[in-house]
């Protein structure tokens, strides 16, 4: 990991502001998703992208009844249906 040599202060509800360059740099826009992950003593933020919720794959990603799964997991299910 390497630091991006920026320094922010919490404000009182617990917001910090990320620079404008590191947005621009990082492809972040107002209202995008940010997920917040936590490894050791470590807080890291990502852009959020979709995981499949079988295999945790990012790959070609579809949302099916508010739920997230990969093509390939689909398929599979597909034909496991066809098997039954």
């Amino acid at each position: 990991m390497k630091p991006a040599g920026v320094v922010r202060k919490v404000d009182q509800l617990g917001r910090i502001v990320l620079p404008k360059s590191l947005r621009k740099r990082y492809q972040m826009n107002e209202g995008d998703p940010v997920e917040i992950l936590v490894q050791g003593d470590h807080i890291i933020l990502e852009r959020y992208r979709p995981k499949c919720l079988f295999c945790g794959s990012m790959v070609s990603v579809i949302e099916f009844k508010e739920k997230y799964i990969c093509m390939q997991c689909a398929e599979e299910m597909n034909l496991l249906q066809r098997k039954a």
